[in-house]
């Protein structure tokens, strides 16, 4: 059997984890409303960085001079222990006002060096695989943690790992501090923060809690896939005859379904549970919806052409492996999801899936591959799309690329060697405000939506995309 080495965090009642609410969705003609009313929560979400934390944690400080509480490298010897406490609380809200996700975790991982900190400041201890796998075979299996870590997992921000990234930086590389706030700027430099302390927390580590929990806790929105607005989709070749092996072709003529189109997604995940198995394994349930809405047709009272749901539900696992190249693996994962349209008679497409992932980095670049099985509740004619492991093949990869100045590359492949039937899409984003980026999409391949799995088409939009939701 296996031994698990448990992990001891010490918890401090500064957080208080939100509810869940249950979001019902509907059929296809109440798209618009869904889409409208989770664009607005999920764009709200995004400013849980400097709203809801700072109601979520009770900071008490009155028994603290503002001298001590200024001064982060302070004696412990001269301050009493009621001043300490308040001390460190006080600087722990001064981070939560910092609104770059990696900047954040940096400041408290500084604070965290000098006294007790809450529970999501404390470093996770990734599975070691290769030496989980090691004692597997010796015969004498156990799960192995990584305790003589590399730097980027150490247990403090001196022990993170430069080296790696920074010989893949360039001058201008982003996070960084120019980037940041006056106001920002200086809780940093109160704290004594570095750019070093800042690049140790990557997207791949941010969007899946590697290195530590986030101050979110369980039960809040999170980031998932890219939550985007594209008021200008064009398809180069509208698949305007929808069919499959068992539905029968419906046809729409070039004014019922027009070249330019709007697309939106919205796409949000919640930590369900946290630290499972005794590895630092975690819960996320996901959802997202892709609609593609012909705004411009006039004639046709604008109608919703395709709404695609997904939710899933997955676990993730922490883990450190070298790789080649001077990579590291970062994350093993599995989990299950249902992908279906909404609708009824020959236009209706659904498939059910379990998925195996991983995420992986080279510096800035990283990927997330997923090697899924169809799972078949129906079979004959009452399958929607018996045919669709053809198209969509048997997995997927994502990928990012980091560039300077908050610019990033981004994007999804697909292909099936048998049927040499495949997809590619590209995703280059660039910022426009402080929380909006200009986002262009250019898809190529099969399945831009489960309506057109088997129908080829190359299209490209421009529109928007909510700062920090990369999609990994």
């Amino acid at each position: 059997m296996f031994v698990h080495t448990t992990l001891q965090r010490q918890i401090m009642g500064l957080a208080s984890v939100s509810q869940a609410t249950k979001r019902t969705v509907t059929k296809t003609h109440l798209s618009i409303a869904v889409g409208a009313v989770l664009s607005c929560f999920t764009m709200q979400v995004h400013a849980v960085d400097n709203n809801q934390i700072n109601d979520e944690l009770a900071i008490d400080v009155q028994q603290a001079t503002v001298e001590q509480l200024k001064t982060p490298n302070v004696d412990r010897q001269k301050l009493s222990n009621d001043a300490f406490v308040a001390q460190q609380a006080q600087l722990f809200f001064e981070c939560t006002q910092v609104k770059t996700a990696a900047a954040r975790l940096a400041c408290f991982d500084k604070v965290a060096e000098q006294g007790e900190t809450p529970s999501y400041t404390t470093t996770k201890q990734p599975l070691d695989l290769a030496g989980t796998i090691k004692s597997t075979i010796s015969g004498d299996p156990q799960v192995v943690l990584a305790e003589d870590m590399t730097k980027m997992q150490g247990d403090t921000v001196e022990a993170a790992d430069t080296v790696l990234i920074a010989n893949q930086l360039s001058a201008n590389s982003e996070p960084n501090k120019a980037a940041i706030d006056k106001t920002q700027t200086e809780i940093l430099d109160d704290v004594g923060v570095t750019q070093s302390d800042i690049e140790k927390y990557t997207p791949l580590s941010l969007a899946y809690d590697l290195d530590q929990n986030s101050e979110r806790g369980t039960w809040s929105a999170r980031p998932h896939r890219p939550m985007y607005l594209l008021p200008l989709f064009l398809n180069a070749k509208p698949n305007r005859s929808p069919n499959t092996p068992t539905r029968d072709e419906e046809v729409f003529s070039p004014n019922e379904l027009r070249v330019p189109e709007l697309k939106l997604q919205v796409s949000i995940k919640t930590k369900v549970a946290e630290d499972l198995f005794d590895t630092n394994a975690d819960m996320w349930f996901g959802y997202t919806q892709q609609s593609h809405w012909q705004v411009y047709n006039e004639d046709n009272s604008r109608p919703f052409r395709a709404t695609d749901y997904e939710p899933e539900v997955f676990v993730t696992q922490p883990v450190t492996a070298n790789l080649p190249f001077g990579g590291r693996l970062r994350m093993l994962g599995a989990g299950a999801s249902h992908h279906s349209n909404g609708q009824s008679d020959n236009l209706s497409r659904s498939w059910n899936r379990v998925y195996l992932m991983g995420g992986a980095e080279w510096g800035k670049f990283a990927i997330v591959p997923r090697l899924w099985a169809r799972v078949s509740t129906e079979s004959g004619d009452t399958d929607d799309n018996p045919d669709i492991e053809d198209f969509l093949g048997y997995g997927d990869m994502k990928f990012l690329y980091d560039l300077p100045n908050k610019h990033s590359v981004s994007g999804t492949l697909r292909y099936n060697p048998k049927t040499e039937k495949g997809a590619a899409q590209v995703d280059y984003i660039y910022p426009l405000s402080n929380n909006v980026n200009g986002y262009v999409q250019l898809f190529h391949g099969y399945g831009e939506s489960i309506i057109d799995y088997n129908h080829k088409n190359t299209a490209v939009g421009v529109g928007i995309v909510l700062n920090d939701w990369k999609g990994l």
